[in-house]
């Protein structure tokens, strides 16, 4: 199923995507995992969001949430707020610089998003979802989609079909929900996949699905449980950013992103903490290669305070020099 075409109509060139994730899925890491798969395997991906407030965000911010092409995967620019005209503005913007697809936020958990009513505070507003989907599908004129991100519903699901409808009222070309509501944040006994398949139940559009799939595998699992046409890949990312390949990576595949990923935000911040900050983001997940073969030696690793330690641990478990070259410049 997974290999089958994309929906007509979106830009993807697989049907499995690289979720929008805050914190993580910046040009750098997306760059990564981008470099590492084939447009048949990975389909899409989306930036981190993109916070619009009372003003419409400047080209240049948008230039930098998109990053550059890797291997012709398309990246959807992901937004979010809560003021109709802003939001349009930031999209026509981002349609003209050849973001090509926008999709607005509508499952942020935050606190932050809570506060300003923006992110999953609107599922408990359908019409307002309505009316700011159609304002950017407005101001796109058809030139790219418009999708929506939405989760289950804030404190229960009773809603989620209401939901689904104001998006498909508002012109998005696609549904994404996550499969678990704003209180359930990411605990994974909350997982409910019976969610997606309302969802699909409730709109003429495709639907794509998301939550609890760590792999290919598993996706091929939720569309033919759930009848949703793509699905999106999220947390599990961090932890084996190939999951979306035919293949699992070897230790030395494994260890070269980590030590890509460590040069790549190394120039990105101002002291080698907040890059081993970064890196350890990664590592508190990491499953991939067999790097990282017990939890006793992850809470080590997460424990060190010196990057340079942290640096020869991936090279000795992944068997690349010290010293040896960076892979291919993905980011």
């Amino acid at each position: 199923m997974l290999d089958a075409p994309p929906p007509a109509g979106l830009p993807f060139t697989s049907r499995l995507l690289l979720a929008p994730m805050e914190g993580v899925t910046d040009p750098a890491f997306r760059g990564l995992v981008l470099s590492r798969h084939r447009p048949d395997e990975l389909g899409g991906a989306f930036t981190e969001f993109a916070r619009v407030n009372a003003d419409a965000l400047g080209a240049a911010v948008l230039r930098r949430h998109l990053g550059a092409a890797v291997n012709g995967i398309p990246v959807g620019l992901q937004l979010m707020g809560q003021e109709p005209l802003a939001l349009a503005r930031t999209a026509e913007r981002a349609a003209a610089l050849g973001a090509p697809l926008i999709d607005l936020n509508f499952g942020c958990p935050a606190r932050g998003a809570w506060k300003t009513c923006a992110g999953s505070a609107l599922l408990d507003h359908p019409r307002r979802i309505e009316e700011l989907v159609a304002a950017c599908v407005t101001a796109v004129a058809g030139r790219v989609p418009v999708s929506a991100k939405i989760r289950a519903g804030v404190r229960d699901d009773r809603g989620l079909e209401d939901v689904v409808a104001a998006a498909e009222a508002g012109g998005a070309a696609l549904i994404t929900i996550h499969c678990r509501t704003r209180s359930e944040g990411y605990d994974d006994r909350a997982i409910d996949w019976r969610r997606v398949t309302r969802a699909v139940a409730a709109t003429r559009l495709p639907v794509c699905g998301n939550g609890g799939v760590g792999d290919r595998v598993a996706g091929e699992r939720m569309m033919a449980a759930t009848g949703c046409a793509l699905v999106m890949i999220g947390r599990a990312a961090l932890g084996d950013p190939f999951c979306f390949r035919r293949r699992p990576a070897d230790a030395a595949e494994a260890g070269q992103f980590l030590l890509d990923y460590a040069a790549a935000m190394t120039p990105l911040v101002r002291r080698p903490r907040q890059a081993l900050a970064r890196l350890k983001q990664l590592l508190r997940h990491w499953r991939a290669g067999g790097l990282v073969r017990d939890e006793d030696e992850r809470r080590r690793l997460l424990h060190e305070s010196d990057l340079e330690t942290v640096l020869a641990f991936i090279h000795h478990r992944s068997g690349i020099p010290t010293g040896a070259r960076p892979g291919p410049a993905g980011a």
